[in-house]
């Protein structure tokens, strides 16, 4: 859909003042803290994985940081929510889908902010598929946190 900057501004600010799937899910399977140090941003993805293991039932995030990588997240929310794409499309989604969201000024100016949700939730099911290798190899996965940092 292309917009006007008027209407990209505005859009970007409905976001981040109103933002979608803006909760910790108490019961996720994964959580992953994604940061980004150059400015401080934080986005924390949570992920319920599906009955048959290879969607997102639910995911939801917590955050800080400047109005591009809050509404950013808010729209990956709602993205993957509303299609809830397989794990192998979410590894193969190309950050040029953010664009077409967030406008291309918005990516231009602030890349790292822009992706760090995508890029946070691409580690969440990472570690998901991780995690459930070494189960089925009889390991039990690491207790520790991962984190994803841009």
């Amino acid at each position: 859909m292309e917009r006007d900057r008027q209407e990209q501004i505005d859009f970007l600010i409905d976001h981040y003042q109103h933002p979608v799937n803006r909760r910790p899910l108490q019961d996720a399977d994964v959580t992953i803290p994604g940061g980004n140090p150059g400015c401080g941003d934080i986005v924390t993805v949570f992920v319920k994985v599906s009955p048959d293991g290879e969607h997102l039932e639910q995911v939801t995030f917590t955050g800080e940081g400047c109005t591009i990588s809050q509404a950013a997240a808010s729209i990956v929310m709602e993205k993957l929510q509303d299609e809830q794409p397989d794990f192998e499309a979410i590894k193969g989604m190309d950050y040029k889908v953010l664009e077409e969201e967030l406008g291309h000024e918005a990516m231009a100016m602030r890349p790292r902010c822009a992706t760090l949700a995508l890029g946070t939730v691409k580690a969440a099911v990472k570690k998901i598929e991780r995690d459930r290798m070494l189960r089925a190899a009889g390991v039990e996965p690491p207790k520790t946190e991962d984190k994803f940092t841009v």
